[in-house]
């Protein structure tokens, strides 16, 4: 999550992007717990085994190998195929959104395929021929949400806490020691691709001819697609894997309750003006928001 020099003298309106930012975060996980059912009644599961520990280590060494081939797709300066990765990563989770939506109607597989592939084609041809900031949000929204609902129904609690707790130690090398997840934001930004929300400063800003000049002011806030998808995966695993009586989980409420009060904890360095680390405070804050919903409603903590 990162933002440019922040205002001589912060006021409430100085925050506000801020406020914006946490109700994305809202938005993509209450979406992400309604698609976990649809989801898991259509076997749209990564792990067979999702009480696997292992399957957080495998994940996070896709991480490792991912981050290395985007980083030397940058070096050598073939973003192109940066772009292309990306874009077929969209499609195919908007695919698997858009499917579990329909699956809700009356609609035969086959048709829904059909739906579903024209939508998900569609969505990122607009993506890739007009990237402006709302068109990103929007899609990012649907793809947040896919992704951390896919990864819940398929990582059980235990699993996706070592997860987060990896992936926490993960960000904070990669941006302050090795920093190399900063030079990774700064190669792939320039793509307008949704891996990241962006809320602008101002009326009239556009996302498409954002001139990413290092040593100028950006005229937006940024935060990272990761920053909304990691914790939600602890919230909907909550939500399907710890039982709880009526609609209400306490354990995914306090999840997501704690995610936004880490976020706010982080939005406060933020506002200082450098980039920072989101995932030490999100992930501490949803995990510590998820025992506490589950001592609080004497539900197991797993």
């Amino acid at each position: 999550m990162s933002s440019e020099k922040p205002p001589e003298k912060l006021t409430i309106s100085s925050y506000m992007p801020i406020v914006a930012m946490a109700g994305i975060i809202i938005v993509v996980q209450i979406f992400a717990i309604l698609l976990a059912a649809p989801m898991q009644a259509e076997d749209m599961v990564a792990f067979e085994d999702p009480t696997a520990t292992m399957n957080s280590l495998y994940y996070i060494g896709l991480i490792f190998i991912f981050t290395f081939m985007l980083l030397v797709a940058i070096k050598k300066n073939m973003k192109w195929i940066i772009q292309l990765v990306i874009l077929l990563a969209v499609a195919s989770t908007l695919y698997y959104v858009l499917y579990a939506l329909f699956s809700l109607t009356s609609v035969s597989p086959i048709t829904n395929s059909v739906i579903s592939i024209l939508l998900s084609t569609g969505s990122t041809v607009v993506l890739y021929k007009f990237p402006e900031w709302y068109v990103i949000n929007g899609i990012g929204l649907m793809v947040g949400a896919g992704a951390a609902a896919i990864f819940g129904i398929s990582l059980a609690v235990i699993p996706t806490i070592v997860l987060l707790v990896l992936l926490a130690i993960y960000d904070v090398i990669s941006v302050y020691k090795t920093k190399h997840m900063i030079t990774l934001a700064d190669g792939v930004m320039e793509l307008k691709l949704p891996i990241l929300f962006v809320i602008p400063k101002h009326s009239g800003y556009s996302f498409r001819t954002e001139k990413f000049d290092k040593q100028g002011e950006k005229e937006a806030f940024f935060m990272g697609l990761g920053d909304a998808v990691m914790p939600t995966i602890l919230v909907v695993s909550a939500y399907i894997f710890i039982e709880h009586a009526g609609p209400i989980s306490y354990p995914a409420l306090g999840a997501m309750i704690g995610t936004i009060a880490g976020f706010f904890a982080l939005g406060i360095f933020v506002m200082k003006g450098k980039p920072q680390a989101g995932l030490p405070f999100l992930n501490s804050g949803v995990i510590l928001g998820y025992i506490a919903g589950c001592l609080l409603s004497g539900s197991p903590l797993y």
